[in-house]
This record gives C-alpha cells, sequence and structure tokens, in this order.
C-alpha cells in the first residue's frame, strides 16, 4: 500500500486478523458476526447473526420488514453468487387504482402504498440454506437477547432514531421505540419486546412463521387498516431469486455488483468511464480527478434511471450498458474544462440477453450483504405488536406507465442497496459496500479508485472524504464532505458544478460502509470501518 501526498488522514488503522471477520456498523453486530466465526460458522452463518442484531440496534436503518441483497465467494467453488431478496409490490395495486385515490407524478414517500412485501426474513433463511452451516434459531441467539434484555443507544444511531421522534409519534405501534414517550437518548437503555418476540418465532418456525401465521397477520392487517392493499396471499408468494452477478474488470481487478433491479449496474458503467483516465497521477485533493468521476456518475445515472427495473418484468440490457465500446462513447462526453449539461440516457448497443456488512471466514469464504428499510425508519409503520417496520421501498417506482421501472402489481422497484465484491485473478480480493440510497454507487466508484488506483488500504479508503450527488439525478447538487480544500472545492464551482459543502451530522448523506481484503500476498485479512458511523471490524 503507497501513500499520496494529500490525505484525509484516518484516525482509526486497518484491523489484521487472519481467521475471520466481521465489519458492521454497530459494536454489538460486529461481535455477534465473530461470536459466530469462533463457533465454527462461516462468513454466512456470521452475517445473517450480523444482520439480525443490527435490525435491534439500529432499527432506524435496517430490519427484517425490509429487503436484502448479498454477494457471496464460496472458495470451495471459486464462484459468487447473487441473492435477491427484495419484495414486490403488491398484486392489487396499479398506476390506475393510485390515480382515482389522486396520486400522480410520484408515490408520496411514506405513503402506505410505497411498502412492499419484505424480502429479508426469505432472503436471510435462504442464505443460510444455501451456503450457511448453522439454523436460524443458532444465528438469531445474539438479536433475542439484545432485544429482550436491552442494549444502550449508540451515538450516530441515536441522533438518528432522535431525528425521526417527529415521525414516529405519528404512526401506530411504534411504543417499543418511544420509550417514556420519546426517542431514547444516547446511552439510554432500551427493549424491544415486540420484535425479540418476532425473532423467536422466526428461529423456531424458520421464514414460513414470517410469511404465514401471526406475523403475516399483523403485518396485513396493519397495512389494510392505514388504506394499504397487501394481502397474505402477497406474503405468501414471495420467493428469494438467485441471479448471476455482473461484472466488469478495472484496471488489475473484476468488480463485481448485483444485477438489476439492484443499482450496482451504474457503479460499473462510471467506473468503464472513468478506466479511460489516469486517475492514479492525481492527489486525492486535486479537482481534475473528481470532475471526471463525477461526470462519469452522471452519465451512469442517466443510464441507471432510464434503464433499471425488475428483470422478471423488464429487458434490461445489462451487457449493452457495460460494453467497454459504449463506455468509450459516453466518456468522450466529458470535457476539462467545464460540467456537462445534464446528460440523456444513452443507446447501448443490442445484446440479448442501508446497513451494509461484511464477513470473511477461515475457509475463504466471504460475504457481501445489505438489508434496509430504504429510508429512516421506512413507511414508518409498525406492524402491530410485532415491532417490526414495514419498509417503503416502493417510492422507486414511477408513476409513468411506459417508463421501465413502472409501477404494476407484483413487481420489484428499482433498489438502492447494493453490495460489492471484488476479485484478482478469479480468487476472491474484497467484499465491500458503502451505504446511504442513491450514494451508494458513487462511494463504490470512490473506493474502488482508493483501493485499486491508489492502493490504499480499507481504512484509509473509507476515511477520505467524499462526494455525492444528492438525488442520484444527472443534475443533482453536488456535495462535498469536510476534508476537501477550499480550492478544490472552488474549482468544482468554476467549472460549473452546483457544490455545497458538507460538515458535521449533515455528513450522514455519505453514508458508511465496510471493507474487508484479503492481501494477495500474505493472506492477512485487512479489515476497515466507516468512522461515519458507529461500528468496527471484529476478527480474530
Amino acid at each position: 500500500m503507497r501513500d499520496i501526498p494529500f490525505e484525509f488522514r484516518s484516525r482509526r488503522s486497518a484491523v489484521l486478523a487472519e481467521r475471520g471477520a466481521c465489519a458492521a456498523s454497530h459494536p454489538l453486530a460486529a461481535q455477534a458476526g465473530l461470536n459466530i466465526l469462533r463457533r465454527g460458522g462461516n462468513a454466512a452463518d456470521a452475517a445473517i447473526a450480523s444482520a439480525a442484531v443490527m435490525n435491534v440496534v439500529a432499527p432506524h436503518s435496517t430490519g427484517i420488514g425490509g429487503d436484502c441483497f448479498a454477494l457471496y465467494y464460496d472458495a470451495s467453488t471459486g464462484q459468487v453468487s447473487a441473492m435477491n431478496g427484495s419484495g414486490a409490490a403488491p398484486a392489487a395495486l396499479s398506476i390506475p387504482y393510485l390515480a382515482s385515490k389522486g396520486i400522480t407524478g410520484a408515490l408520496p414517500e411514506r405513503s402506505i402504498h410505497t411498502v412492499t412485501v419484505p424480502g429479508a426474513a426469505a432472503g436471510w433463511a435462504d442464505l443460510l440454506a444455501r451456503h450457511g452451516t448453522m439454523s436460524l434459531a443458532d444465528v438469531l441467539q445474539d438479536a433475542i437477547d439484545y432485544a429482550e434484555n436491552g442494549f444502550h443507544t449508540s451515538p450516530v444511531y441515536g441522533q438518528a432514531w432522535q431525528s425521526a421522534e417527529a415521525l414516529l409519534k405519528t404512526k401506530p405501534f411504534t411504543e417499543d421505540y418511544l420509550p417514556q414517550g420519546r426517542a431514547p437518548r444516547v446511552g439510554q437503555k432500551v427493549r424491544l419486546g415486540g420484535l425479540a418476540l418476532t425473532f423467536r418465532l422466526v428461529a423456531e418456525g424458520g421464514a414460513q412463521a414470517f410469511y404465514e401465521g401471526p406475523i403475516a397477520e399483523a403485518i396485513v392487517n396493519t397495512v389494510q387498516e392505514l388504506g394499504g392493499l397487501m394481502t397474505l396471499d402477497d406474503l405468501k408468494a414471495h420467493r428469494t431469486t438467485w441471479e448471476r452477478p455482473i461484472s466488469s474488470d478495472y484496471r488489475r481487478v473484476t468488480v463485481v455488483e448485483h444485477p438489476p433491479n439492484g443499482q450496482g449496474l451504474a457503479a460499473l458503467q462510471a467506473l468503464n468511464i472513468v478506466e479511460g483516465f489516469d486517475l492514479a497521477q492525481y492527489d486525492h485533493d486535486d479537482p481534475r480527478k473528481h470532475h471526471v468521476m463525477i461526470e462519469a456518475m452522471r452519465l451512469a445515472f442517466a443510464d441507471a434511471r432510464q434503464y433499471i427495473a425488475d428483470p422478471a418484468r423488464q429487458a434490461v440490457n445489462v451487457t449493452g450498458l457495460l460494453d467497454k465500446g459504449y463506455a468509450a462513447a459516453r466518456r468522450a462526453l466529458i470535457r476539462s474544462d467545464r460540467a456537462m449539461q445534464p446528460p440523456s440516457f444513452g443507446t447501448p448497443p443490442a445484446h440479448s440477453d442501508t446497513i451494509y456488512l461484511c464477513t470473511a471466514d477461515a475457509q475463504g469464504n466471504a460475504c457481501s450483504f445489505i438489508n434496509s428499510l430504504y429510508m429512516g425508519f421506512g413507511s414508518g409503520v409498525v406492524a402491530q405488536g410485532t415491532g417490526v417496520f414495514l419498509q417503503n421501498r416502493g417510492a422507486n417506482f414511477s408513476l409513468d406507465p411506459s417508463h421501465p421501472n413502472a409501477l404494476v402489481g407484483g413487481k420489484r422497484p428499482y433498489h438502492t442497496i447494493m453490495p460489492g465484491m471484488l476479485l484478482r485473478q478469479g480468487a476472491f480480493y474484497a467484499a465491500f459496500g458503502i451505504m446511504g440510497g442513491f450514494n451508494q454507487p458513487q462511494a463504490h466508484l470512490q473506493a474502488v479508485n482508493g483501493l485499486v488506483d491508489d492502493l490504499l488500504d480499507p481504512q484509509s479508503a473509507l476515511d477520505r472524504p467524499r462526494w455525492c450527488l444528492l438525488d442520484g439525478s444527472a443534475d443533482s447538487v453536488l456535495a462535498i464532505e469536510e476534508g476537501f480544500s477550499v480550492a478544490m472545492m472552488a474549482e468544482l464551482a468554476r467549472l460549473g458544478h452546483r457544490v455545497r459543502p458538507v460538515s458535521g451530522y449533515e455528513r450522514g448523506v455519505f453514508g458508511g460502509g465496510h471493507i474487508l481484503l484479503r492481501h494477495p500476498e500474505t493472506g492477512a485479512l485487512w479489515g476497515g470501518s466507516d468512522p461515519r458511523h458507529d461500528g468496527l471490524v471484529a476478527a480474530y
């Protein structure tokens, strides 16, 4: 790993170990994954244990009422599998129905009609069934213990919880999450009895206990009482799907992402575009470097917003969008002397065709895993008596019936959550991911730049200041994190970027992530955990 002249210096050191590691956004979750590894579990087992604890200690960000995606590297076969644990809109929901209710243009973000079928419970069970060695009962033990006996609210997630207090007070059945009538303060002990009961039922009855029986009935009754259309049949029909990962070679590594309906395609397109520039020649504070990366991201988002949809309902030309010749044509639109006007989507050549955690074990397996409710506390709706917040992922549907991502009953929406992985010569090199809605493909681009172009260790790559096109659109405001120089920001503004400096708590727009890298020479695991969150890397 080499140094470069300008760096946002880390206050943390990378964690090095050999046998196993779990990187998560809360210490209790990281330790839960490590506990499983020490007990003989593998990377899949540890990922689900960690994800379940995150549901308890960071309910603002994730939960069993949301969706999950995973990339899993199986050391015995050398293959990466992609698990899609996302759910669909209720079968009866349609654009004409919403129009009859006066909803046109876009779905309100917290509307009951944004609640899609939760895919996480089935995703957890199916990842264990295909790749794990333990049962749900084994891996849910720590989560049940913290939910029943309590945990102390952490600083970053505590602030997020408090910021959502007004929302929670307007929603039914949120009592567990408002102890003494308010959001818990940092350090306050919290117990989540409803969620503990849900986890116990799932531990005993498997995923079926979530999609049928009392939990399913509570979900459906709550949604319908609030005017939604979800039915027991919608829940019973849900299935996890296993997909072929998508990838692209970037310099010395293969970057692997989850296919649509996720937005990993946007990160790969941006990497294909910037591959034509020698980014390694620039310091991290050099505006020339970031100008071309931002422009590449704008071009990728223009395509992503047009083409990414549920592939079961709408063909997505992944091969064409990742074509290197197409990337060269898009790259030619970038000018060095000014920012482009908001680009339109391109026409690729025809072909047939927000918690994140990562784990690695002694056998060489690795899991890149992400689980989300979408916005903070999702829809804000808790299924009565279960402690389960229901996601609002349906807010990403288009209400334009001609759009590939148009809302249709039984269809999965455009998804922002995206696990990432790097391979070298076909073997596992790194699992990585950075949370935060439309920030994610942008952060993936910047993380790969740090690891591959600048040869940084995982912690240093995560600690560097980031930028973010705030709403993931081609004409978005560009948020620039503290740590960059005023001169760098001024030059980007002169080029025509709509720059907005961001500092303090607002830095949450840049998400938080983790990286576990297997050093190709020493075999050691190098782990990094984002300082923007409460987490750490637990390893042995």
